[in-house]
């Protein structure tokens, strides 16, 4: 897969449920922009936003790796311009993960027990 977070990508929109609407990227790819992420303000209905067809540019928000399905937004712009903060592939959410694949993340805790021990023991002995 080729997408990462923050990227700006363009797809059309296939499907439109109540929660969001399906966007197909490319040949292989296909994304959900869940409807919190359609715009600024309250949505009240899809249909009456977008339609199937529509051309769309989105914002890649998050990406699972063990299924590779993909949440997309329209409005991540909007909401960066507005607090004065665009900068180029920023993205506001924060992504706690562990990439088992790759090896990055969250190291375990066991790894600092001996420091903490350690610690402890200097404090009891004081």
């Amino acid at each position: 897969m080729d997408y990462h977070i923050g990227q700006k990508v363009s797809g059309h929109i296939t499907g439109i449920k109540p929660y969001g609407a399906f966007v197909v990227l490319d040949d292989h790819v296909q994304g959900l922009i869940h409807i919190s992420e359609c715009k600024t303000g309250v949505v009240r209905a899809l249909k009456n936003e977008l339609k199937i067809g529509q051309k769309v540019v989105v914002t890649v928000l998050d990406i699972e790796q063990y299924n590779n399905k993909i949440s997309l937004s329209l409005c991540q712009d909007d909401i960066m311009l507005k607090q004065g903060i665009l900068k180029k592939s920023t993205n506001l959410r924060k992504h706690f993960w562990t990439n088992n694949v790759l090896n990055y993340g969250f190291e375990p805790i066991a790894s600092l027990r001996d420091e903490w021990v350690t610690e402890a023991l200097n404090r009891i002995s004081k």
